[in-house]
């Protein structure tokens, strides 16, 4: 599978991100394993508005992407989620996302304060 161009986009595209309680749950325990100084890291970066709280701007990529939602991973590769910089890999149609009872969105209903 080819990838997505996302090298300088600086996660622009990351956002919204809507999650389910069990990706909440796993992305918990994610960040209870990682290393205090790189939680802190991640945490404390100024992202722009509406950027997922997780797209590590230092290192220009996802930070928790082994635990990523579900959406993330569609991202880019669905025609209702089209990558801007590579809209051909978008060959694949959602025919239902809903995935488990939806908790909010990260960011903006779910921030770092429901991770501690």
């Amino acid at each position: 599978m080819e990838t997505l161009p996302c090298q300088g986009c600086k996660g622009l595209c990351c956002g919204p991100v809507p999650v389910s309680v069990g990706e909440v749950k796993i992305i918990k325990k994610k960040i209870k394993s990682m290393p205090i100084k790189v939680r802190l890291d991640l945490e404390n970066q100024s992202r722009y508005y509406g950027t997922c709280i997780f797209y590590d701007l230092d290192k220009d990529r996802c930070g928790i992407h082994s635990v990523r939602p579900e959406i993330c991973r569609k991202f880019g590769y669905y025609k209702e989620l089209v990558c801007f910089r590579k809209p051909e890999l978008a060959t694949k149609s959602l025919n239902k996302f809903v995935e488990g009872k939806h908790a909010g969105i990260l960011t903006l209903d779910i921030t770092w304060e429901d991770f501690r």
